[in-house]
């Protein structure tokens, strides 16, 4: 009897290890995850498989966010990002995603840090400089909050954290790793991509400059070939070429011919971006001309075009109480000028509401002297509002004579009490030609055969034509797009180009990463105070009862049975 139940035993035992080495077999072959939670924060989407499956080559990402002394909610950032990592290189073809966590600080001299730090920085890594409370006292901690993401000889810099003002701290967690998938995926699909896709930038018109454009131009460069478009010389064969054509703030009118061109390359499914105004004010005149300008319309020759694509921008101002603030002198001290910030009431900052991907989660988007915007009814095409002034706001009329004695008088809220004004909008659809039954213009020498309406295309229109223009510093040097040199504060105008740039040329449609949502559910601190005995009892009661009372149960069923 004892050896029959030791054979059995013996045989289930094997029976269990045959499984497991089987399985163990088959986990080789065949891959798969299980994930419970509601919004499947911790499942790939089918793009971002689909795009891991078919890399070319190896990827490789090293992220700078390592240190056991990281505070909390970098260690979960730095946990997120390890996860995320581990997937992303189960899901690529033959492993080709190799990462690495490093600190870049790590076994480097005091003097020799800040070295590495401009280094890091000028390859366009992200560094955080934190107080953290110790028992010393408050220190000062650098951190890398940074990817960078590597392939044959190119890399671009990914930024893991979304900061954003008016939100917390663990909202700006959330973000952060909401944003996580999308923006490890696109980079990984920028670097490893054989072709870039070509970004036009116009020219001729007094558009920004080079200089105006630097950090814009460059940002974009990791992605894509950018260079500048000269409408007139250009052909339609080379300018159907260009992905992506972004009007820059043109201060002379178009010609027929040009507006020609840009509506045919629309018809034929080309994106355009426009960033314009059409009231020409200039801070820097103002400061120059005794401290008043007479803002005037400008004559862009654009108004009849836009119309028929179902735009109209007017010629006005925004004056926003959600502004920027400018130094203003306010008398000499011993010889030397002092300088006062406030707030310019003409320089509005748009806080991006919408859960479009283009706009979502962006910081408030830095403008100046914008216009408003009203869509008109389209047949075909639709219209989502991107940007919008505060509540807040007034709406002034040109042309309008504006001077810097504004700044001395206190806005009373109650005349800045109006409705949210559009400022940027995104058309999608099919677009009506702004030529149709018209003849070709004098000045295009090609045969073009004129298309009446488009294919399905897209198109976004901005009423600030400084959107995507960085400062310049005294000595000639560009600031990065969406930094303001005066408050030290960068606004999300880099990330707003970027995206539009990937919403406008991707069609895989990676951009679609950015609406994922991972919801907050944070304990209740109000509940906490009220109730914390009754769950300490619950936590710590109810389990060593559990087990007292499994224990007495289980030794009466012993006692019962071995009594018989």
């Amino acid at each position: 009897m004892v050896r029959s139940r030791k054979k059995k035993d013996l045989l289930t035992l094997a029976g269990i290890v045959a499984a497991l080495v089987i399985i163990n077999f088959l986990s080789g072959y065949v891959f798969t995850r299980f994930d419970f939670t509601k919004e499947k924060r911790f499942t790939l989407s089918p793009v971002s498989k689909l795009l891991l499956d078919g890399l070319p080559q190896e990827v490789k990402v090293t992220i700078y966010l390592e240190g056991s002394d990281l505070p909390p909610g970098f260690k979960r950032l730095q946990r997120t990002t390890r996860d995320m990592l581990v997937d992303l290189q189960a899901y690529s073809h033959g492993g080709k995603i190799q990462y690495e966590f490093i600190n870049p600080l790590a076994g480097i001299a005091e003097q020799q840090q800040n070295d590495v730090i401009k280094e890091l920085q000028g390859r366009g890594v992200d560094i955080t400089n934190l107080s953290v409370k110790t028992d010393n006292g408050l220190t000062q901690k650098i951190i890398f909050p940074s990817a960078m993401v590597s392939c044959n000889g190119r890399e671009i810099p990914v930024k893991l954290l979304q900061s954003r003002v008016g939100l917390s701290s663990e909202e700006v967690l959330n973000n952060s790793i909401q944003n996580l998938e999308y923006a490890l995926v696109s980079a990984i699909k920028k670097v490893s991509a054989d072709g870039k896709p070509e970004i036009g930038f116009t020219e001729g018109h007094h558009e920004l400059t080079d200089l105006q454009i630097n950090d814009a131009m460059r940002s974009l460069a990791d992605g894509f070939l950018v260079g500048r478009v000269d409408l007139k010389t250009i052909s339609m064969e080379a300018l159907q070429k260009v992905k992506l054509l972004v009007v820059p703030k043109p201060d002379q009118p178009f010609t027929e011919p040009e507006k020609f061109k840009i509506d045919q390359y629309l018809m034929r499914g080309g994106k355009i971006l426009w960033s314009i105004d059409q009231v020409s004010a200039e801070l820097d005149s103002l400061k120059g001309r005794g401290g008043e300008q007479l803002a005037f319309n400008k004559q862009l020759n654009l108004d009849d075009q836009l119309f028929t694509y179902g735009i109209r921008i007017n010629y006005d101002m925004i004056a926003d109480m959600s502004c920027v603030q400018i130094p203003v002198s306010t008398g000499k001290v011993a010889g030397e000028a002092q300088m006062q910030m406030v707030p310019w009431l003409f320089y509005p900052v748009f806080m991006p509401l919408s859960k479009h991907p283009v706009v979502k989660n962006l910081e408030g988007i830095r403008s100046e002297f914008a216009n408003t915007i009203d869509t008109l009814a389209t047949k075909g095409t639709k219209k989502t509002v991107l940007l919008s002034s505060s509540p807040y706001n007034r709406k002034l009329s040109a042309p309008h004579l504006l001077s810097l004695q504004m700044l001395e008088e206190v806005p009373d809220p109650k005349t800045f009490q109006s409705a949210p004004k559009m400022v940027g909008v995104l058309l999608e659809g099919n677009f009506r030609s702004a030529f149709e039954n018209r003849p070709v213009p004098d000045g295009i020498t090609q045969k073009v055969d004129i298309v009446p309406q488009s294919i399905p295309t897209k198109m976004m229109v901005f009423s600030d034509g400084d959107l995507f223009k960085n400062q310049v510093a005294s000595d000639g040097s560009p600031f990065p797009l969406g930094y303001d040199r005066y408050t030290q504060q960068t606004y999300g105008n880099k990330n707003l180009l970027l995206n539009i740039a990937d919403y406008m040329t991707d069609d895989t449609g990676l951009i679609a990463l950015r609406t994922k949502e991972v919801q907050l559910r944070l304990l209740d601190r109000t509940r906490i105070r009220s109730e914390k005995l009754y769950w300490q009892l619950i936590n710590n009661v109810i389990p060593i009862a559990l087990v007292l009372i499994f224990a007495i149960f289980q030794h009466y069923m012993r006692k019962r049975k071995y009594a018989r």
